[in-house]
């Protein structure tokens, strides 16, 4: 191998570990319409790819306007054993979920659908800023 081919495939696997390590893990939850108010703006409609933020990525409102990547990576329980459509959606931050929540992110029932069946209710994800 060569040295510009042995330095190639040493930054494609630092490239690629470093991808892998900016997900994080949670789960997702669904909730539905009417979505505003919402806490971060009130009476202003952010259309319907939108979430609600646990106190793990709430940061007392710093998640406010926050773009988030999230993936179905499976089931949390064994009602839908494939929840999974294998999409991932790109959603902001409008509200929060306050303790008790369900989910790291509660995603608009529209924003949910994108990635699991609706009757799983709940799934594991990974997540990311973006």
């Amino acid at each position: 191998m060569g040295g510009q081919s042995f330095i190639l495939l040493v930054a494609v696997i630092f490239f690629c570990t470093i991808s892998v390590s900016i997900a994080d893990e949670g789960t997702a939850t669904y909730y539905t319409a009417p979505y505003v108010p919402s806490s971060c703006y009130g009476y202003q409609d952010n259309g319907v790819m939108i979430a609600a933020a646990s106190d793990t990525i709430w940061g007392n409102r710093a998640a406010c306007g926050r773009m988030y990547r999230v993936t179905c990576t499976g089931p949390t329980n064994q009602g839908v054993p494939q929840p999974c459509t294998g999409r991932s959606v790109v959603v902001k931050i409008v509200d929060y979920c306050p303790p008790g929540c369900r989910g790291t992110i509660d995603l608009s029932q529209e924003a949910f659908s994108q990635i699991a069946n609706l009757d799983a209710g709940k799934v594991n994800i990974n997540y990311n800023q973006v």
